[in-house]
């Protein structure tokens, strides 16, 4: 596939598996044998049947969640996307009720492609900011400036 096809295959798994919330997309474009990195922030998701749990778990959290790709680019096999979340905290599926709280958070995907497939991923999002905006997490007043 060239740069822009992957580009483009990004642009679609943003929209159908975050926006939409179609699990069928993520057993097509997501690799089996896919590795991803810094999703959970704890350990490497593994192919599908990690990341469909992974994927519920936010979209139980905030099922309005809405990504948009604020700039993205490719070169060979790996693909680029800066990108903005905008949701709200209407279920429990992070251990903890819902607070009805608007959420918008940022994050940076990188992801390689092969055969028209993720087949690793790197992700840093503000997973941080996103339970302070909840109420899950409380900055120490020594770091409150």
């Amino acid at each position: 596939m060239s740069s822009e096809e992957n580009l483009q295959l990004m642009h679609r798994w943003f929209q159908e598996v975050w926006n939409e919330g179609k699990v069928a997309t993520i057993h097509e474009l997501l690799s089996p044998d896919a590795i991803g990195k810094g999703q959970t922030g704890q350990s490497d998701i593994h192919g599908p049947t990690d990341f469909v749990p992974f994927v519920e778990r936010i979209r139980g959290a905030f099922p309005d969640i809405q990504v948009t790709i604020e700039d993205g680019f490719a070169s060979g096999d790996k693909v680029v996307v800066r990108w903005s979340a905008a949701m709200t905290h209407t279920g429990d599926h992070l251990g903890m009720p819902a607070t009805g709280k608007q959420v918008r958070i940022t994050g940076i995907t990188i992801a390689r492609i092969r055969d028209g497939q993720v087949i690793e991923g790197w992700d840093n999002w503000d997973q941080l900011g996103m339970l302070q905006q909840i109420g899950a997490y409380q900055q120490p007043e020594a770091l409150a400036a």
